[in-house]
């Protein structure tokens, strides 16, 4: 049973003619196909010395050397597509080509020699011709580069079987089988070592991507987690709010009726009921970071209790950064107008970001901050110059882009980022907000819930 079960493996590895095509070279593009057109020479070069060397040194005269020629040329060319199959075809040239050349009988010592043939034949190498090793080698070369190693190792073995039975001893031919033996090895342990190193770059670029890919996806994912508990204190204060006004609302009316009371203390009731949920959510995002509560650097100075910072403490950033030693103009145009919290919010994280990679990456720039209020929204820009001196290494990867554009998108606005004409960088986003707000002291729950 188990030699049925060797016959089987060895069927299913060798006898399928299953095209595996040589793919062109990556690099460089000029020279893609070179390997394709090197093997076709060969191929011909072959084709023109095997039947030569077969009529001079083996007498097989006619048609015979020019079949085998065709044959190992062929094999040649066909192992670019197919490499096992040429493989075969090269081993059957050589074992007809050793049955097929005539023999003289051995002459032992003390014996008359045999009658010599009108034209003796010199004494060829036996039974690997020189065009046989190098065809064999050729295909073997390319079978190791894509074929599994315990497939080059049921070739070699055959290829050694094969060699052994068509050179029996003894033979009066030199003897060619140890050195052809010794070269396909060779061959194919180099060709295996090449696809391994291949597969192995293949394999390492595949988890490069993977790895490139998950990093993404979890900065993403950290952003947006960010911007959740930022945004989770600002939906809590809107909620705070309408549940005062709720209370506070029937005291406001003479004699209000039992109706309006009623619906009073359900707003009440709900809008305590969603703080008590949110604060439960916004513990639990929290203490992810407890000692950077609301995901935003240690170096804010953010407490759990404090505020979300607004457009008001814009000047007070500046002079944090201009204190770190970079020098930033300011210019807002239009009319100053109070703005949602989320857009004033995500306006105040948009700039401190742009500037916090202006100090990174443009050491001894001039950073120009613009803010543009709209009829429609609001326009923040923040350019700055080409940097003075080399910046100095950092472990950034780009996650405050993304968490710029995540805080644009959630608004429904833009963010463009781009390189400038003198060699600075410039971030511009624009966030739309209704033209004019209810006062401060209304509940304004939709407005937060809009910006949730």
């Amino acid at each position: 049973m188990r030699g049925l079960g060797l016959l089987r493996v060895l069927r299913d590895d060798l006898w399928t003619f299953v095209a595996a095509p040589l793919p062109p070279l990556s690099r460089p593009r000029r020279f893609r196909w070179a390997p394709h057109v090197l093997y076709c020479m060969i191929a011909l070069i072959l084709m023109g010395a095997v039947p030569g060397e077969l009529d001079d040194d083996y007498g097989l005269t006619g048609g015979f050397g020019m079949a085998f020629g065709l044959a190992q040329g062929g094999a040649v060319v066909l192992a670019l597509w197919r490499p096992l199959p040429a493989w075969w075809l090269s081993l059957a040239a050589m074992f007809v080509t050793t049955q097929t050349a005539p023999r003289t009988p051995l002459v032992l010592p003390g014996q008359f020699p045999a009658p010599r043939p009108p034209h003796p034949t010199p004494m060829p190498p036996w039974p690997w011709t020189a065009p046989g090793i190098i065809t064999c080698a050729l295909v073997l070369f390319l079978l190791a580069l894509r074929a599994r190693t315990r497939v080059c190792a049921e070739v070699l073995a055959l290829t050694a079987l094969v060699t052994v039975l068509s050179a029996p001893a003894p033979v009066r031919y030199e003897r060619t089988a140890p050195a052809a033996l010794v070269i396909f090895t060779i061959v194919l342990l180099v060709g295996s070592a090449l696809r391994g190193r291949r597969e192995a770059r293949t394999q390492l670029v595949e988890l490069s991507t993977v790895t490139a890919e998950e990093r993404a996806r979890r900065t993403l994912l950290e952003e947006r987690s960010r911007i959740a508990r930022e945004l989770h204190d600002v939906v809590a204060h809107h909620m705070s709010v309408i549940s005062i006004q709720a209370q506070v609302a029937p005291h406001l009316v003479e004699n209000p009726p039992d109706e309006l009371r009623e619906n009073l203390d359900g707003i009440r009731k709900n809008a305590l009921e969603a703080l008590t949920e949110l604060r439960r959510v916004l513990g639990v995002l929290r203490s992810e970071n407890p000692g950077d509560p609301y995901g935003i650097g240690s170096g804010t100075g953010a407490a759990p209790d404090s505020p979300q910072p607004t457009l008001d403490r814009l000047d007070a950033l500046v002079e944090n950064t201009r204190a770190a030693g970079l020098e930033v103009l300011t210019e807002i145009t239009g009319e100053v107008r109070p703005l949602p919290s989320g857009v004033e919010l995500s306006a105040y994280r948009i700039i401190q970001e742009a500037l916090s990679n202006a100090l990174r990456h443009a050491p001894g720039s001039t950073v120009r901050v613009e803010l543009g209020y709209f009829p429609r929204g609001l326009q923040a820009r923040v350019v700055n110059s080409r940097p003075t001196r080399p910046a100095a290494p950092s472990p950034g990867a780009g996650h405050g882009l993304l968490g710029m554009r995540e805080r644009a998108t959630m608004l429904g606005g833009t963010l463009v980022t781009s390189k400038t004409a003198s060699g600075g960088f410039a971030v511009a986003c624009f966030l739309p907000s209704p033209a004019e707000l209810p006062p401060h002291d209304e509940p304004t729950g939709p407005t937060g819930e809009k910006n949730r």
